[in-house]
């Protein structure tokens, strides 16, 4: 399904490899610095072609992907993988930042219940107190 093109736009080509939801996100992702062509910034209507790199940050999430293929078409997953290849590199340290983020939450978990009544006054106790000092 991946047409014969030489080059696309860049928020279709991040819209088609299912990297955004929409091409209207796509877009203001790319005007709003958080993709990257070869480590400089670009517009959403520049041209990529293949063995461009791009650097795509999302939320707290950063992929580093060399284009393997041009579609500005959007399909299934299986084919919008097909689109590009993530560095070694960057698969590693996405995996080391899902590690470090497990091990916060396993440390850290989530209160069981909300404070009640009389919980809560001693917070708000404890609060004043420390921001009078």
């Amino acid at each position: 399904m991946q047409n014969t093109l030489e080059s696309v736009r860049l928020d279709k080509w991040l819209w088609a490899a299912r990297f955004f939801k929409t091409r209207s996100l796509a877009t203001d992702s790319v005007n709003g610095g958080k993709v990257h062509l070869h480590d400089k910034r670009v517009k959403a209507s520049r041209a990529i072609k293949i063995g461009d790199e791009l650097r795509i940050q999302k939320e707290d999430q950063i992929w580093t992907v060399m284009v393997t293929g041009l579609n500005d078409k959007r399909g299934s997953a299986t084919i919008a993988q097909t689109l590009y290849q993530e560095t070694e590199q960057s698969v590693a340290d996405r995996e080391t930042m899902r590690s470090q983020k497990r091990d916060y939450f396993m440390k850290n978990p989530a209160p069981r219940k909300h404070p009640d009544k009389q919980a809560r006054r001693k917070i708000i106790r404890f609060t004043r107190k420390q921001s009078s000092d």
